[in-house]
């Protein structure tokens, strides 16, 4: 579904991305894993749009999408969550995940201005997926709040509502458990694992071990801006290279 073909981006000369590329197999789970400053985020912004790679070709669907800006690659199918909370505040909680179907919203200003039958008509079906997305997260009763209101967990999960709304083809997902405690950790994981079973492909960048190795098909790790290792988890698990660049001689120990 998505391939990445040497892809790099430097920042004032220095590499951030060197020559990284991968697969992305169409209803599966794929996690990219590595330490801090690996280049995961900057690989998920030159995916979607937010940044344009230095070199390399990004594909999906077998379209070019390298050059295209962020709003004509969430058209196509990509949706995405921030490693840092990219919420509206002051917005409900129904606002912000109603965003999240701004692609397929419509874009007639004279319909919307007119208030016709038929867009009013579209308008309540939109809010009924919106409040299922949020049904499936369990904030359906905090819909009308604002979202600058809720404590940091619900604001997650939020945002796990808003990039699922839209049934994209591919979503990608930057660090969704971060900052959660074990329970919301559970939680969350219990809903990816929901998306995965109902053929959903994604492409998940996350710290915690377990929840990679329990509902991830492949995985591939990054360090300094490099590929060095794509597998299965037990095969990654393994992996000389990845146990000293991430996962710690401990773990090959234990």
């Amino acid at each position: 579904m998505l391939r990445l073909d040497q892809v790099g981006k430097n920042f004032g000369g220095l590499p951030a991305l060197s020559n990284v590329s991968f697969e992305v197999p169409q209803g599966l789970v794929t996690a990219l894993i590595g330490p801090n400053g690996a280049g995961k985020s900057t690989l998920i912004n030159c995916t979607t749009g937010v940044l344009q790679p230095s070199s390399g070709a990004v594909r999906f669907l077998q379209q070019e999408i390298t050059a295209l800006p962020a709003h004509q690659i969430a058209r196509l199918g990509i949706a995405r969550t921030f490693q840092n909370l990219k919420l509206f505040p002051r917005l409900t909680v129904l606002d912000n995940v109603l965003t999240g179907l701004t692609c397929v919203g419509g874009r007639s200003m004279l319909m919307a201005m007119l208030r016709l039958p038929y867009l009013r008509h579209r308008e309540r079906q939109l809010k009924l997926r919106a409040m299922e997305a949020l049904d499936r997260f369990g904030l359906a009763d905090k819909a009308a709040w604002q979202a600058g209101s809720l404590a940091y967990g619900d604001k997650k999960r939020v945002e796990l509502a808003r990039a699922t709304v839209g049934r994209s083809e591919l979503l990608l997902l930057d660090e969704p458990v971060a900052g959660l405690n074990a329970e919301e950790t559970a939680e969350v994981g219990d809903q990816l694992k929901l998306l995965r079973s109902t053929g959903h492909t994604m492409l998940l960048v996350e710290h915690d071990m377990d929840l990679v190795m329990e509902i991830a098909d492949q995985v591939v790790v990054l360090d300094s801006g490099k590929c060095i290792a794509t597998g299965t988890p037990d095969e990654v698990r393994k992996n000389p290279l990845v146990l000293e660049a991430y996962l710690g001689r401990m773990e090959a120990m234990a």
